[in-house]
């Protein structure tokens, strides 16, 4: 080594710190980029993106190459530095290179390189990749023997280096993705969000109660028949004879208008325009309703419990605004069921349920075990009220001001402060 010049020496040391800075580099980029924009760039194209995915699938063997990389530079350059220093200063220069090369390795081969790597890692990361396939192929035997003994050692631990089931998002953590996401619109975060949250929900979340079910009654007068068809704001209603529990089926206004606006629909005609009724169970995820809905191409179903007695009406339109909020102006006028007064309180029925108050007020009242407003009250009771009292519940006062037929019609709410989760 002594008939190698300085010069030759310093050239070396410097395209060895050069080095050391590209693996620390790389290590930083690939790991700090982001999964899915990455995923996004490979199905478009992008060649160094497909490189940089392939490389990721087995993170074990990127920084075991890395790290191989690395540390051969930095060991290499050590030494050269300690001969150059040896060379210049004699005895003393083992020290004063172990100070150098430490000064220098630490800020040009690691946190400057890091830094800028951390900050844009796209530009490391796909330029890197290039290279470091290369190496992969060039150094495998190494590296496999080396990660080999690696995951052996961390076996017992359970570690795994599946990197599919590290990147599986659950619903929570997807949740956090679509809100932080500064792409994305606040009206389109906000139905994303509620997509995920339609799991969590089941239909009584959103039915129209028994007692509330607006429908034909077919044993009712002709002319009371007609007028109810010719003045209703729905498109789709039940038919039944006396009660809804005698359901005929269901029927689409579309099916007679033209009949109905010429004044020739008969008693006939209508009974032959009914439709099978569809039923589903009470406790069907919104969800599951849904995909049901699509595949049985139908809108409108009829909600039994476990004793096929009928519990309420949901509609597909009822699922869809838990999506994007309300767009209708007429039908139930759910609007008209939570009403702000003047100083600031609500007056809110009973029958308006929980998720929707939730919904539009932004609160986090509980709806585990209730799904009404007026559910909840008695539930919180554990009574049913004989008349006009108060109670506090998340935060909020909620007064009751109107009972019929043991049923709790009107909620007077003061809003409070929802304590934190």
């Amino acid at each position: 080594m002594d008939d190698i010049p300085l010069s030759t020496l310093y050239t070396a040391l410097f395209i060895l710190v050069v080095l050391s800075g590209f693996f620390s580099s790389s290590e930083t980029g690939l790991m700090a980029i982001n999964r899915y924009r990455l995923k996004h760039l490979a199905n478009s194209g992008h060649r160094g993106a497909r490189l940089a995915q392939q490389l990721l699938t087995r993170p074990d063997r990127l920084i075991g190459l890395i790290l191989l990389g690395n540390n051969l530079v930095n060991i290499l350059a050590a030494s050269i530095a300690t001969i150059i220093a040896i060379r210049l200063f004699g005895d003393n220069g083992i020290w004063i290179s172990t100070l150098v090369m430490t000064v220098i390795v630490l800020i040009f081969a690691e946190v400057a390189p890091k830094t800028v790597a951390a900050l844009h890692p796209e530009r490391i990361a796909f330029p890197a990749s290039y290279v470091l396939v290369v190496l992969l192929k060039l150094l495998y035997p190494i590296v496999w023997l080396v990660n080999s003994f690696a995951n052996l050692l961390l076996k017992p631990f359970g570690v795994k280096t599946d990197v599919e089931a590290l990147e599986r998002l659950n619903r929570e953590e997807l949740r956090t993705l679509v809100t932080e996401g500064g792409q994305i619109s606040n009206e389109h975060q906000s139905m994303l969000v509620n997509i995920l949250d339609l799991e969590h929900a089941s239909i009584e979340d959103v039915m129209v109660p028994r007692g509330e079910i607006v429908g034909i009654d077919l044993n009712d007068d002709w002319t009371d028949i007609l007028n109810e068809l010719t003045q209703t704001l729905y498109t789709r209603l039940p038919v039944y004879r006396e009660s809804i529990d005698d359901v005929v089926g269901l029927l689409h206004i579309r099916t007679i208008i033209s009949k109905l606006s010429l004044g020739r629909l008969c008693f006939e005609d209508l009974e032959h325009s009914i439709r099978r009724p569809y039923f589903v169970p009470e406790g069907t995820s919104l969800t599951r309703q849904l995909l049901e809905f699509q595949s049985e191409e139908q809108r409108m179903a009829l909600v039994v419990d476990e004793y096929g007695d009928i519990q309420g009406l949901v509609t597909l339109d009822d699922i869809l605004e838990e999506i994007v909020g309300e767009y209708t102006s007429g039908g139930r006028g759910r609007s008209r069921t939570m009403r702000r007064l003047d100083d600031g309180n609500y007056l809110v029925d009973g029958s308006t349920s929980v998720r929707a108050v939730n919904r539009r007020l932004g609160w986090n009242l509980p709806f585990d075990e209730a799904h009404t407003l007026g559910g909840l009250l008695i539930e919180e009771m554990e009574a049913i009220p004989d008349g006009k009292c108060s109670i506090r519940i998340g935060g909020h006062i909620m007064t009751i001001v109107d009972i019929r037929d043991n049923a709790i019609h009107k909620i007077l709410i003061k809003p409070g402060q929802m304590p934190q989760q």
